[in-house]
């Protein structure tokens, strides 16, 4: 029972440090989530492909996608979206 109430009170705490976020951050944390789900996608794929140089592809594709999500998470992050800093314009 005292798990429980832990995991619990640990859930809310988490859920309110999340409230707290600004929309840059809450936008970032969306760039990585769709990446994220688009790359499980596609190794998804891969684990269904017979073929293993397809399979290989797929999974190169995979880290790729999940690698320019993080990049662009990040670059949110760093920089103003409106002025779009990191580009120069």
């Amino acid at each position: 029972m005292k798990n429980v109430l832990a995991i619990a009170l640990l859930a809310g705490v988490a859920s309110l440090s999340a409230c707290n976020s600004s929309p840059r951050e809450q936008a970032a944390d969306n760039i990585e989530a769709n990446a994220d789900a688009v790359a499980d996608n596609l190794e998804d794929a891969a684990d269904n492909v017979d073929n293993e140089a397809a399979e290989d592809r797929l999974e190169n594709k995979a880290d790729a996608v999940r690698e320019l999500g993080e990049d662009k998470a990040d670059d949110m992050r760093t920089h103003d979206a409106d002025t779009n800093l990191k580009n120069g314009i």
